[in-house]
């Protein structure tokens, strides 16, 4: 070998080596740079499903406050009020306004229960969907049919309070906004998933105009927001489909095991 290639034999190797190892250095400094984003996205998204969760229970504890205010002050004021009247023995003068006094408490009481659901307390969240079902008017423009499947359980009594809000939303939209002649919601118990199916036969709504003005007589299906954010509290999916005229299906999947989980409840009930 020539002398004059020795030391080019000799450097090559370095060379090479080097090199080797300015690749292996980016390679790893982009593995480590991807891993940390990909940590960083996983704690804002952690940090977006906190401030989502304690919002919506925010909300719970706002209403609880209400109900209580409704129950134990405006409904004992007009208790009161009435009592009075009856005191006067003069029915001739106060039937009318007694009449009206009793319509007044059946509402306050009647919001009361809807702002803060005592059966779901008191007895878990299949049982208090049967009570929601059961408050629907038989005999009203819209029939209304909640089907109960699977093994129906109780589940961390923060998360059946969203499910039963989940499930509230959808048969409220369907009632004050489809003009559906029937709607039905199947809420199925299963090993791992808690499945909500909802179905009404009313006038539908274009999903690609949520976000526009809509024009008067238009549904625009602005409830699935609200709907959105509970399921997304709830680790869930939701799927929908609906066209003008052809009625509105969603398709809601919650993990059981996330429902289940035995996080301390931050939301108390009077």
């Amino acid at each position: 070998m020539p002398d004059a290639l020795i030391p080019l034999v000799l450097v090559t190797p370095i060379l090479l080596l080097l090199a080797l190892g300015i690749v292996g250095f980016v390679v790893r400094y982009q593995r480590r740079l991807l891993q940390q984003q990909q940590e960083l996205r996983a704690l804002q998204e952690v940090a977006q499903q906190q401030a989502l969760e304690a919002a919506l229970l925010a909300q719970e504890e706002e209403r609880r406050r209400i109900a209580g205010d409704l129950h134990d002050g405006v409904g004992t004021t007009l208790a009161i009020v009435k009592l009075h009247l009856n005191i006067l023995a003069q029915p001739e003068l106060t039937q009318e306004a007694s009449a009206l006094l009793d319509q007044a408490i059946s509402e306050v009481r009647r919001i009361s229960r809807n702002l803060l659901p005592a059966a779901l307390q008191k007895f878990g969240l299949s049982f208090a969907l049967d009570a929601l079902a059961r408050t629907m008017p038989a005999d009203g423009p819209t029939h209304v049919v909640l089907e109960q499947l699977g093994n129906p359980r109780r589940l961390d009594p923060k998360y059946e309070l969203i499910v039963y809000r989940v499930v509230q939303e959808l048969l409220g939209n369907g009632l004050r906004h489809a003009h559906a002649a029937h709607i039905e919601v199947k809420v199925e118990f299963g090993i791992d998933h808690l499945s909500i199916h909802y179905t009404d036969n009313g006038i539908g709504f274009d999903p690609t105009v949520v976000e526009a003005q809509p024009a008067p007589g238009v549904r625009t299906g602005l409830g699935l927001t609200n709907l959105r954010s509970r399921v997304a509290v709830l680790r869930g999916t939701l799927r929908h489909e609906s066209a003008a005229g052809e009625g509105s299906r969603v398709w809601i999947s919650l993990p059981i095991p996330y429902l289940t989980s035995s996080q301390p409840s931050t939301l108390t009930f009077a």
